[in-house]
């Protein structure tokens, strides 16, 4: 891994380190649902097809944002942003995504299920960035927490 470079952040450099860690996971997570959401916008089929590929579009952009804000942390902290698709997939943690064409319920599912991992890893990273002493990661992990938990309501109403 890269090292962390100098930095006038009134941040001592161990805390920077394990949050540079911790970021670059989130990011490795919220990269593969990145790419999981538009595998599932081109793959989607069945009768509610135009409204899943168009819900599922919104979705994928809506994710861009978080993932810039991980990153740009991450740099800010003085560390290198681990975000090349293979970077990621080397450590992400959720599940992989169905390969082939889902009918429109299956991917909402699947989806649903990548969102409420990648949600609770990263309330997990609240706590974590909150207690290690880090109030701004923590407040940045708040906020994508309150995004994913909106997508993730949008997935289950389909599934209701």
């Amino acid at each position: 891994m890269a090292k962390a470079y100098a930095s006038r952040i009134d941040i001592a450099p161990k805390l920077r380190a394990s949050m540079i860690a911790l970021l670059n996971q989130q990011l490795a997570d919220t990269l593969d649902l990145s790419t999981q959401i538009k595998q599932a916008h081109w793959n989607v089929q069945g009768p509610h097809f135009i409204a899943l590929h168009e819900l599922f579009d919104k979705l994928a952009e809506d994710i861009e944002d978080p993932v810039d804000d991980i990153a740009e942390r991450i740099t800010s902290l003085g560390g290198v942003a681990r975000g090349t698709a293979r970077m990621a997939s080397k450590t992400s943690r959720l599940a992989e995504f169905p390969d082939g064409h889902l009918d429109g319920l299956k991917a909402v599912a699947a989806l649903a299920d990548r969102y409420a991992a990648l949600a609770k890893s990263t309330r997990a990273a609240i706590e974590t960035s909150g207690k290690q002493g880090d109030a701004d990661t923590s407040d940045l992990f708040t906020g994508i927490s309150r995004a994913l938990d909106k997508a993730l309501w949008f997935l289950e109403a389909h599934l209701a």
